[in-house]
């Protein structure tokens, strides 16, 4: 979204886009749901979450796989999911990803999430939480992986391999922005299609440093690791076959955690529309 807006490219289609933050994907889809945003890019949890709670709103494309850790302090001794009983960890709160990752982490290595005490914060809080003592754990997401791991902190595990390929971030609309403006949602998947490509493209060709160049200062610490932080997971766009599989089985792990009752059908998940753009 960051490279859309500083290359240009939603004024090369003649749109006029504002950009608003919010503090986590559960926040954006209560707006959302209240037509406070037309089209966002957000986790996949909170949007099944929202779809599966009857709020109008599709995906329309994938933006990002995997991109999440579970880290210690640096003179921790929890070097494995057994030793995080009885510890407090925090992680974004009720419907984010690293809510999901944290439990199925456990469950996988005999535990529970039941074993553990949960603290929800900012991920801008999380690392000096953790230094300062405040909690044991810390589930984050990147750059705040790679920064950690750069200040010695440990990363107990990556989400790459906790959940290969699980899906993270998506780009979604509300039912009335792609019913009203069919266009111009086609036109933002194409401009989603270009920025990704050129993300892509320059971090195969050891070039991160020109993406990282379009990104805000205010999110940017340390060009060097934000830079090393976006070698270390894959973007994508459209919604092919292999992207809707991982989205099935991660929201089978859902099911199974009881987060929401059943799977929810493709039908209602994705855009049908968007099948044509990609094709075309």
């Amino acid at each position: 979204m960051f490279v859309d807006d500083a290359q240009g490219l939603f004024k090369d289609k003649n749109m006029s886009v504002d950009l608003i933050k919010h503090n986590n994907g559960a926040d954006m889809m209560a707006a959302m749901a209240k037509g406070e945003i037309d089209v966002g890019y957000v986790g996949i949890a909170p949007v099944s979450s929202s779809i599966n709670d009857a709020v109008g709103v599709k995906i329309i494309s994938s933006a990002q796989n995997e991109g999440s850790g579970i880290v210690v302090a640096k003179d921790s001794d929890i070097t494995s999911a057994k030793k995080l009983k009885g510890k407090n960890v925090a992680t974004l709160g009720e419907g984010s990803i690293q809510n999901i990752l944290l439990p199925y982490y456990l469950e996988e290595n005999g535990k529970s999430i039941n074993d553990v005490t949960l603290s929800t914060m900012k991920a801008s809080q999380m690392k000096d939480a953790l230094e300062n003592g405040d909690v044991d754990a810390i589930v984050t997401y990147q750059p705040d992986v790679t920064i950690a791991k750069s200040e010695g902190f440990t990363v107990l595990e990556d989400s790459s391999k906790l959940l290969p390929n699980h899906p993270c971030c998506v780009v979604v609309a509300s039912d009335d922005f792609l019913s009203e403006h069919a266009d111009e949602a086609k036109e933002l998947l194409d401009v989603h299609k270009e920025s990704t490509k050129f993300v892509n493209d320059n971090i195969e060709d050891g070039s991160t440093n020109e993406v990282v160049k379009l990104l805000p200062n205010d999110i940017v610490s340390d060009d060097s690791l934000e830079a090393k932080s976006l070698e270390s997971f894959p973007f994508t766009s459209g919604l092919s076959n292999k992207f809707k599989s991982d989205v099935d089985t991660f929201q089978n792990l859902e099911v199974s955690m009881d987060i929401y009752g059943e799977k929810i059908s493709r039908d209602k998940l994705f855009w049908k529309q968007n099948l044509q753009v990609m094709l075309s």
